[in-house]
């Protein structure tokens, strides 16, 4: 079976792939975490992955800084070639970022099915960045997974199916009820440390 490619470019996109990752492993189902570095973070070291429950990325691509339009540019060659190199079943992109945008659209040209979480969110504002991103998404990908009611009906006046469209709930709040059970396997001598610290900062 071929891998998924789980796409994402900041550190806010890891704590969305992150609920999707243990999902997958959970049922065996192959993937691939491909990093673009739309932003890179130091402190997202191995730490910041053992917390998530989720293994370090398979590809760094390293796309870097810059305006919108070289940095989707740099996304899209950077992904061009990974998919050339390790073909996927599918493209998994959360959010809005850059990386989404551009990972959509690759792998569509790369007759790939595109997935995107978070689908359907919309501002009604065109002069965002995200806005645009989260249009031209949602316009080219086949499965679309909503966090909340208002994408569903966002998607069906944009005239989506019904079938392709999936209300899954919150990403984020997935990592939260995670988080909270493995703080009841915590040590409890770290947990009233961080209490002490919380009451009676230095």
């Amino acid at each position: 079976m071929l891998p998924v490619h789980l796409i994402a470019g900041a550190r806010p996109n890891f704590m969305k792939i992150a609920p999707i990752v243990r999902a997958m492993q959970q049922r065996g189902l192959p993937f691939r975490i491909i990093h673009t570095g739309q932003h890179y973070d130091r402190d997202m070291n191995e730490v910041f992955f053992e917390e998530l429950g989720i293994p370090q990325p398979d590809v760094f691509m390293g796309a870097g800084g810059g305006s919108h339009g070289e940095q989707t540019a740099r996304i899209m060659v950077a992904y061009e070639k990974c998919i050339a190199e390790d073909r996927p079943s599918m493209t998994l992109v959360v959010g809005d970022v850059n990386s989404t945008l551009a990972c959509a659209i690759v792998a569509k040209k790369a007759h790939l099915p595109v997935a995107h979480v978070e689908a359907g969110l919309r501002s009604g504002d065109r002069d965002m960045p995200e806005e645009i991103n989260r249009l031209v998404t949602d316009s080219i990908s086949d499965l679309f997974f909503v966090t909340e009611p208002s994408g569903i009906e966002h998607l069906r006046r944009e005239g989506k199916s019904d079938a392709a469209v999936h209300y899954v709930g919150h990403v984020m709040v997935d990592n939260l009820l995670y988080q909270v059970g493995q703080l009841r396997h915590a040590d409890s001598s770290v947990l009233e440390g961080a209490e002490l610290k919380t009451r009676f900062p230095r």
